[in-house]
């Protein structure tokens, strides 16, 4: 239990992390994970119960990371840039491990032995694209750069696990041979490889024949594509293979399925999509958090001389990773189609941020080597983090230095409005039609929630708007009554459904549900008294009740009751409409919307009062693509007017799409 407490607090810490860098992006997302990591430390809870055992870490935690980056990966940008992915992921990184390994060797003969050495620069070789991706979200980073880190943080990461299982394995052993060394390394490369793919496949045929039979089948396929990365490496261990290998390759072949299924299976796609960037962004958050957690404890078992020895440690580390980045792609044994090389060989060299996979290794560093206490356990994960701390201070620093900003061509603002006028005019030519008003108002309410939940409203101005629209409204009703088109009593009741309205709508909302749940308090205390003092007239009621006829008799009498409500609420809502055209201004386009969608919502209230019957479901559906359509058409309309620009038009159809997807799935049985 204690277990599951520590690792639900840890996934709570990811969370708020997060919500803090959504409102204060000053930093990059993995420094705040870090430092609520260090706040959670602070509490009294058992640190020493939350490390993770090696083969668990990469089980539970690399392994569902490696197979994402697999699977979100272009299969056909693969084979286009295979040179360029050999040379980053596998010549880069066995260099770099063989010169920083020896390097240290050199340097320091008396602290590092050759396999030791070597195991320190496989962990902090392999950088981290998330991490990149969250220091350049406002530059504008080359595309060809851009693209030559993000294939050489797939790679790398598998190679640098591969040279980092042959370095521990020799660590604990004590043993190592050139020429054995070599063919284990092919062995586990290229057999993790092959077994990974050969699982993917299986996998994927049988996802595929599943779909095929059974159409969109979700509560089946996502969790074996879930299952899958976790399958795939224990099998590929079990065997001796590199399981990490395995699972990038499964992932691989399992994009190679996307990309023939990108447009059927719609609901499998999204939901799949919508769940492994959930996992991502927790897994990544869970390692920083959890380093987080762990350094104030190795940072007390450690001399505070010996802190400053391996922070200078660190950065001379970083600073020969990043000089050996920038040699290889100075001297093109990288091929990036650069027109710029000397800018692009800088940026490649500070877009080697460390980040999961260097914590991950670190962590996973054993604790037991030679029948020993391995005592630089903590001093090695200790400098890793220093690595790591340092590329994410350098790269936050310079990249906005050395790059453009990102700009769009429209404001926050501009998009909204757009957003309000574009599902305006869809909810218009959707009112036009006299049939199937019922499932139009269901279609109308839920357009209005693309206009109600991209804002803040001003609630002054709101309940300004709203009270003028319902003094139009009484305003109508009165003067319907004294035309004799509607009746006293009419008149009244419709009276009280305004006034109930303006009460639940208004900022005293809670006074009104007490209000209800007093008088349903209220009637169940007469219904008990009437039936403890009078049960012979209670028990005629009862029978009164129950009735056949009379039960038809008061159902047709209600049912004509709410279709005359409903039409004296269709006259009275012509005149509101087109005082909130007249009044409707840039500034106080959102209220408006509010106030539409508040008389949208007392619609839906009348049409769940009378008994017409279930709503048809393929209605709905056809009503809502052809407002979708109408959205897009519109969108197309501006654009080609020149009254909005083509990005913002493609920023609009993709958040129509998005919504269309959502709305259309609310409408299946």
């Amino acid at each position: 239990m204690t277990t599951v407490y520590i690792v639900g607090l840890l996934l709570i810490t990811v969370v708020a992390a997060n919500i803090v860098h959504l409102l204060w992006p000053i930093l990059p997302l993995a420094i705040y994970q870090i430092l609520a990591g260090i706040m959670l430390s602070i509490l009294p809870i058992d640190t020493h119960a939350i490390v993770l055992k090696p083969e668990l870490f990469m089980l539970l935690i690399i392994a569902p990371l490696m197979f994402n980056d697999g699977q979100n990966v272009s299969f056909r940008q693969l084979a286009q840039n295979v040179r360029q992915i050999l040379s980053m992921a596998v010549g880069l990184a066995i260099v770099t491990v063989i010169l920083v390994g020896g390097g240290l060797k050199l340097a320091l003969p008396q602290h590092f032995t050759y396999a030791l050495a070597f195991m320190l620069a496989a962990i902090i070789t392999p950088t981290d694209a998330m991490a990149v991706k969250s220091l350049t979200n406002n530059v504008e980073m080359p595309k060809n750069v851009n693209e030559t880190l993000e294939y050489e943080s797939l790679f790398n990461d598998a190679s640098g696990l591969v040279l980092f299982s042959l370095a521990t394995s020799t660590l604990t052993s004590g043993e190592f041979s050139i020429g054995h060394g070599v063919l284990v390394f092919l062995y586990v490369f290229f057999g993790g490889i092959l077994f990974g793919a050969l699982m993917g496949w299986m996998l994927i045929a049988l996802r595929t024949t599943l779909m095929r039979t059974h159409v969109d089948i979700g509560s089946i396929v996502i969790p074996i594509n879930v299952m899958t990365p976790f399958a795939v490496y224990w099998l590929a261990e079990e065997i001796h293979l590199s399981g990490i290998l395995a699972v990038v390759a499964a992932g691989i072949v399992h994009s190679i399925l996307y990309d023939q299924l990108r447009l059927t299976s719609s609901r499998v796609q999204n939901a799949t999509t919508t769940l492994w960037s959930i996992i991502a962004s927790l897994l990544n958050g869970f390692v920083f958090v959890l380093l987080g957690v762990m350094l104030p404890e190795v940072v007390s078992q450690t001399l505070a001389a010996t802190i400053l020895k391996l922070a200078l440690l660190g950065l001379g580390l970083y600073l020969a990773l990043g000089l050996i980045r920038y040699l290889w792609a100075r001297f093109k044994l990288v091929d990036m189609h650069s027109d710029n090389i000397n800018r692009d060989s800088l940026l490649l060299a500070l877009g080697g941020v460390h980040g999961t996979i260097t914590l991950a290794m670190a962590f996973s560093i054993p604790v037991l080597t030679e029948s020993a206490q391995l005592a630089t356990r903590n001093q090695l994960i200790l400098l890793a983090a220093i690595v790591i701390l340092i590329s994410l201070t350098v790269g936050t620093l310079a990249f906005p230095r050395l790059l453009p900003a990102k700009t769009k061509n429209y404001t926050n603002d501009e998009f909204q409005d757009q957003l309000i006028h574009t599902v305006q005019y869809a909810i218009d030519e959707l009112s036009e039609s006299p049939d199937h008003k019922k499932e139009q108002a269901l279609v109308i309410d839920q357009l209005s929630s693309q206009m109600t939940l991209t804002f803040k409203i001003n609630r002054n101005v709101y309940d300004r708007l709203a009270s003028q629209a319902r003094g139009v409204e009484m305003q109508t009703l009165a003067e319907l009554r004294e035309n004799g088109v509607v009746t006293a009593k009419e008149e009244q009741v419709y009276d009280r459904m305004i006034g109930r309205d303006a009460l639940m709508h208004s900022q005293h909302c809670l006074f009104a549900f007490l209000r209800i749940w007093h008088y349903r308090l209220k009637w169940k205390r007469l219904s008990h008294k009437l039936h403890k003092h009078h049960p012979q007239t209670f028990n005629e009621m009862q029978k009164l009740y129950s009735n056949k006829a009379l039960q038809d008799k008061s159902k047709a009498v209600r049912q004509q009751y709410f279709d005359r409500l409903e039409s004296i609420f269709s006259m009275t809502m012509t005149d509101v409409n087109e005082f909130l055209d007249e009044v409707q201004t840039p500034d106080n386009v959102h209220e408006v919307a509010m106030v539409r969608r508040m008389y949208l919502n007392r619609q839906q209230t009348l049409d769940r009062f009378h008994s017409r019957g279930e709503m048809d479901t393929n209605i709905l559906r056809t009503l809502a693509i052809k407002a979708f359509q109408d959205e897009h058409s519109y969108v197309q309309q501006q654009a080609a007017a020149g009254v909005i620009s083509g990005e913002l038009a493609n920023a609009l159809n993709e958040h129509i799409s998005n919504d269309q997807l959502v709305c259309i799935q609310s409408f299946e049985d």
